[in-house]
């Protein structure tokens, strides 16, 4: 069965400086990993519960994503999942996934979602109201375009856009003050960007994370979730343009931001 929403509680482990593993639990006392790439923080907060792992979500093969699994799996046992597509890539998986599988993992049902640009092999997992989206989406932001196209990362952040509102948004690195930057110099009068700002700076003071994130507030500030806002396109002068061409502007313009 799918667990009641209220009742998934997700938590991040800082690694690697802007990374995030995040940690969620299935069982009473074993958890569950999503890209963990460094081993020691991670053994240290489940010393720190006198918990375990069982399981491993892997989204992609970017080192910064999979450096702890090795030490991880060696550690704990525990099971590792990734893409089949990306399966020569990443560590020895488990279980090698496809778009639309279900895992039942403890009394969590994990659900695949295939989401191709960052990297061809790239997927995301949705459990209960989480989605732990990698590199595909980030708090204002997405991920830059190493092995797929425009229209193809365009593709899998449509499959994001059409899930609930109330989807809780888990991206793997906290980039979000600076993709509040690039957003604001599109709309320097967005009011909500602009109130938004002194929350962001508190929090960066505080190294309080800023995530999780949700996808109704994605929906109204995130400029890659808006190229078929036609109020915006007016505002950038690509009015003439498909949202996908609007995309692949926006998405070279944050690369030189």
């Amino acid at each position: 069965m799918i667990m009641p929403q209220e009742s998934l509680i997700v938590e991040a482990v800082p690694v690697l400086g802007d990374n995030y593993v995040w940690m969620f639990a299935c069982n009473s006392n074993e958890y569950v990993a999503v890209d963990p790439g460094e081993a020691t923080a991670v053994s240290q907060w489940l010393n720190e519960r006198g918990a375990s792992l069982s399981h491993i979500l892997l989204t992609h093969h970017h080192a910064d994503h999979i450096g702890g699994v090795a030490e991880l799996q060696k550690k704990y046992g525990a099971e590792i999942i990734g893409s089949q597509a990306d399966a020569q890539r990443l560590p020895i998986l488990d279980h090698a996934v496809v778009e639309g599988d279900c895992l039942n993992v403890g009394e969590c049902q994990i659900k695949v979602i295939d989401t191709p640009g960052h990297t061809i092999g790239h997927v995301i997992y949705r459990t209960a109201d989480a989605l732990f989206v990698g590199d595909t989406l980030f708090s204002m932001g997405c991920g830059r375009l190493f092995e797929g196209s425009p229209d193809v990362m365009w593709q899998s952040l449509q499959k994001i856009k059409n899930l609930p509102d109330a989807t809780k948004i888990y991206p793997a690195h906290e980039y979000t003050l600076t993709n509040h930057g690039f957003a604001i110099t599109l709309e320097p009068d967005n009011q909500e960007l602009i109130a938004l700002k002194k929350e962001l700076l508190i929090k960066n003071d505080n190294d309080t994370p800023t995530l999780p994130t949700t996808l109704a507030t994605e929906k109204k500030l995130n400029p890659f979730l808006r190229t078929e806002d036609s109020q915006l396109a007016e505002k950038l002068g690509l009015k003439d343009k498909s949202p996908v061409e609007r995309f692949a502007i926006l998405r070279e313009k944050r690369n030189h931001f």
